[in-house]
């Protein structure tokens, strides 16, 4: 995960806003682009269990965080809302804020739910159900789990096995999903309707199951801030753990804006070797400044990738292959005062 290391780049380089553009000599200027809007969603896994730090976030930082969205300049609204004004176009605030957990660990409702209902945020909490059938250690029960959504939170569908969607064959993902369908309908009375995929990853077989089995949105682990032109079915949210949850991260993250990237190539993010690295390329909405000094940074170089500009569009290019496994591209660029706009994208890439 290097989307700190990215953002971080771009700070040093030291960026300055570009003047904006004006419109002379022409009988009827014409109104400015607007620059797109979106939505920053957070996402946690366990809370306070410092053994294990890969998907844990410290309750001290946690409450830090939680502090931060208190300060009275954050929208912060249940999930719900913003996948609605994602599907249907309609513009969202500026600083609009989801919480999402994924997998459904105790420590979401012994932790992190008694923190943030004190807080009056809105939680969604991705469940797999296998895990709560089979009594795992340190995960929810469904007593618990009716509790949390009888007290407000929102229930999202992971899949039953919580496998890596991407290896496995449509059919088992519809029995997979269809699996987990009936033991929200039996323990909860309900079908969820927003989506999660494990592990954050998408691919455009996923992609079908996911939409076929009745979901209206779905959600990965790459950085980035939510926006309409993405694909409704692989939208990005900020992964927090002990290390990349860091307040100066946690804050950049929240004060992000879009970038308004459109026309995402590859269209598919699992990899072959014939196409790793891909060629990654996307269209920037016409709202957005300062594109000549946007930096794209691979999870697996420590330089900058190589663009190719031709306009409004921006092709990146890498020389070494992403190594197996899941990878990153992350784009930034500043935005207004000192804030940045991000764009993340990740892939999966085939063993060698």
């Amino acid at each position: 995960m290097r989307t700190f290391r990215a953002a971080a780049a771009c700070l040093a380089a030291g960026l300055l806003l570009s003047a904006p553009h004006s419109v002379r000599g022409q009988a009827a200027a014409q109104a400015p682009a607007q620059a797109p809007t979106g939505a920053v969603i957070v996402n946690y896994h366990r809370f306070g269990e410092n053994d294990i730090p890969s998907t844990n976030i410290r309750i001290e930082q946690f409450e830090a965080h939680i502090a931060e969205l208190k300060n009275g300049r954050f929208n912060v609204v249940p999930l719900t809302e913003i996948a609605d004004a994602l599907r249907t176009g309609r513009a969202l605030p500026d600083r609009t804020i989801a919480i999402s957990v994924d997998d459904g660990y105790l420590s979401a409702f012994t932790e992190a739910w008694p923190r943030l209902k004190a807080a009056g945020f809105p939680l969604t909490i991705f469940i797999n159900t296998d895990n709560i059938d089979t009594r795992t250690a340190r995960y929810l029960n469904w007593d618990q789990i009716r509790q949390m959504q009888a007290e407000g939170v929102t229930i999202g569908g992971h899949t039953a096995s919580h496998g890596h969607m991407p290896e496995m064959t449509q059919e088992q993902m519809r029995a997979d999903i269809e699996k987990s369908h009936r033991r929200y309908q039996a323990e909860l009375g309900k079908v969820p309707t927003l989506f999660a995929y494990p592990f954050g990853e998408m691919s455009l077989q996923a992609r079908d199951a996911v939409k076929a089995a009745g979901y209206v949105a779905a959600f990965g682990q790459h950085s980035g801030v939510a926006e309409p032109g993405l694909d409704l079915f692989f939208q990005p949210r900020f992964s927090l753990n002990e290390d990349f949850g860091a307040q100066a991260r946690f804050v950049l993250a929240i004060n992000s804006q879009p970038l308004g990237a459109r026309d995402i190539t590859p269209a598919d993010p699992v990899l072959t070797r014939a196409n790793n690295p891909p060629a990654f390329g996307f269209t920037i909405d016409e709202g957005v400044r300062n594109i000549e000094q946007i930096n794209c940074f691979a999870s697996h170089e420590s330089t900058p990738a190589r663009l190719e500009r031709l306009g409004r569009r921006i092709e990146v290019r890498v020389e070494t292959p992403f190594p197996p496994g899941r990878g990153r591209f992350n784009c930034t660029v500043r935005g207004d005062g000192d804030r940045w706009r991000w764009f993340g994208m990740q892939f999966m890439a085939p063993a060698r």
